[in-house]
């Protein structure tokens, strides 16, 4: 079932879509549109596992300083190699 809807876009965003028409990418303005829900919806509907990343680090960038998890960034990169080397080892025929 299809609905009729007003929408309402930002001059610069109807130019954009009337340009993806006239280079023959969409048939009209409302294929633009379909498009872009339906990318919104795939998204999220493939839960993103980075989405909630970003809250996450906000949320302990608020924490007072002698709350927040010590990160020493001299060894980080060589403890992550570490694991990466470790993790290569254990694989069959090292892939």
């Amino acid at each position: 079932m299809n609905a009729k809807n007003a929408v309402m876009l930002s001059d610069e965003d109807l130019r954009y879509a009337e340009k993806l028409v006239e280079d023959g990418r969409f048939a009209s303005v409302s294929d633009v549109v379909k498009e872009g829900l339906a990318r919104m919806r795939k998204r999220d509907a493939s839960s993103d596992p980075l989405a909630g990343m970003a809250d996450e680090i906000r949320r302990r960038m608020e924490l007072p300083e002698d709350q927040r998890i010590p990160l020493d960034g001299d060894t980080m990169f060589d403890e992550v190699r570490a694991f990466i080397r470790e993790r290569k080892a254990t694989r069959k025929y090292g892939v």
